[in-house]
């Protein structure tokens, strides 16, 4: 077998794990923690790295390392406010056990998502938060590293969530009870677990209290993105619109107010997070609040526990959303006004 690497990209354990014929679970304790395997498939291993050329990240040791206690945390856009809390969280029980948190920022990107691996020899555990890799991705990371996933449930693998669904449905009740019938909801990616589950109840509810319910999207989870669905919202107008996030609601309302709609009264605006973002911008963004601090504390001291020697759960912990008034909702035209 040919085993020159490709110049053009960086060779990765799994390239390494094909040659020596091994897992790259296999692999990566071999690297990190060679005393755990057989000394021959340790020397196989090594052999397969030098011929691929396979080069640690700059700044790791070499040799056979000490116990770094190093946590990943990779988020998929560290400019959007709402993973503030949750890295928070997830740092603040770190800190307590004695581990450092690395913070990789993925950019909304599966490809860049993969970068994770080039950690392994050193890492401890994985926390994915909102992750857009493919589901069997997410499951062979889990084979090679502790691992949880926040936002997400993947089956067999360790899960904590905010119950986004059940704040779509509370969303809809609220403007149901404002006199609205008719929601458009701006999605987020096609690639988004969360964005799914939001659209999927909101149709649910939508049936269940007789409102009339639109889709658009996909679009970036980004101040653009919602400039983008208002110009869709113009040719197809509701009286309520439910945005993704709080960014994308943001970028509505910047969008309506240079085209003079007024939020609430041509548009009531309700979008998801809950985050610094919602009460900064005029009005004030009505909101589903996730309970982000704590959902990253939960992830971290459920890692460590798993790091530890705790057995996985795969059962996926909800963690409890709430509405969050503001200026952004009021009744819809004709509804009479409290």
């Amino acid at each position: 077998m040919d085993a020159s690497p490709d110049p053009s990209r960086r060779v990765t354990i799994y390239d390494v794990a094909t040659v020596a014929g091994v897992s790259p679970s296999t692999v990566s304790r071999a690297l990190s923690r060679p005393g755990r395997i057989s000394a021959l498939t340790a020397d196989k291993i090594r052999a397969a790295a030098d011929a691929l050329g396979y080069q640690r990240l700059a700044g790791l040791p070499s040799g056979e390392p000490a116990e770094l206690r190093l946590l990943v945390m990779l988020v998929n856009d560290i400019g959007n406010p709402v993973f503030v809390e949750l890295i928070r969280g997830v740092e603040a029980v770190a800190d307590a056990a004695g581990y450092t948190v690395v913070l990789l920022d993925s950019r909304e990107s599966h490809v860049r998502e993969r970068l994770v691996e080039e950690f392994f020899p050193a890492v401890s555990g994985l926390i994915l938060a909102s992750p857009r890799l493919s589901d069997s991705g997410i499951r062979m990371l889990a084979k090679t590293r502790p691992l949880i996933v926040l936002n997400r449930a993947v089956h067999g693998v360790p899960s904590i969530l905010a119950d986004t669904a059940r704040g779509a449905r509370t969303a809809a009740q609220h403007l149901h009870e404002l006199g609205h019938r008719e929601i458009a909801y701006l999605a987020g990616p096609e690639t988004s677990w969360a964005n799914g589950m939001r659209w999927r109840s909101l149709q649910e509810a939508g049936s269940d209290l007789s409102i009339r319910v639109r889709h658009s999207g996909p679009n970036q989870p980004t101040v653009s993105g919602g400039v983008a669905a208002a110009a869709w919202w113009e040719q197809h107008r509701s009286s309520a619109v439910l945005a993704f996030n709080d960014v994308v609601g943001a970028g509505f309302m910047q969008a309506a107010k240079e085209r003079g709609i007024d939020v609430p009264d041509d548009a009531s605006v309700i979008a998801f997070d809950n985050s610094q973002l919602a009460s900064l911008v005029s009005p004030g963004l009505t909101s589903i609040a996730a309970p982000s601090r704590k959902q990253g504390e939960a992830a971290a001291r459920s890692l460590i526990e798993i790091i530890d020697g705790g057995r996985p759960d795969p059962t996926p912990l909800y963690l409890p959303t709430r509405l969050i008034t503001r200026a952004s909702t009021g009744p819809a035209a004709g509804a009479p006004r409290t």
